[in-house]
């Protein structure tokens, strides 16, 4: 229950990567409210992952996970539109896109091995 060490978690580390990666990006983005949604997406995925492992109980934990996950689909969101818009090169995008969605899946399985301990 609580206090998971979200610096030693895969899926914290891929999404700080995945957020370091956007951030990088977003300064070659000439369009301001796309640059800015995006960074305020990415960072969301790692920084709820962090916050919810420093609760009291599993259950909140799950609740950040929640909106960590909700974050990387918007994060796809962006990049889809930014891609189709002419303003991301779509080679950009595709990997983006692919590790956004592993990291989606990541939060997913921990997410159900929170909700049930015995769950490897």
């Amino acid at each position: 229950m609580g206090l998971h060490n979200f610096e030693e978690l895969e899926v914290w580390k891929r999404s700080a990567r995945l957020g370091v990666s956007i951030l990088q990006l977003a300064d070659s983005i000439k369009l301001y409210a796309l640059r800015d949604q995006m960074a305020r997406s990415a960072i969301s995925i790692a920084s709820n992952i962090a916050e919810g492992s420093e609760r009291e109980r599993d259950k909140e934990f799950r609740r950040f996970l929640a909106i960590a996950k909700g974050s990387s689909a918007e994060l796809r969101t962006q990049l889809y539109l930014g891609q189709r818009a002419g303003l991301i090169p779509a080679e950009t995008v595709t990997p983006l896109i692919k590790e956004a969605k592993e990291v989606s899946s990541m939060i997913q399985g921990l997410m159900k091995k929170l909700h049930d301990p015995s769950a490897n």
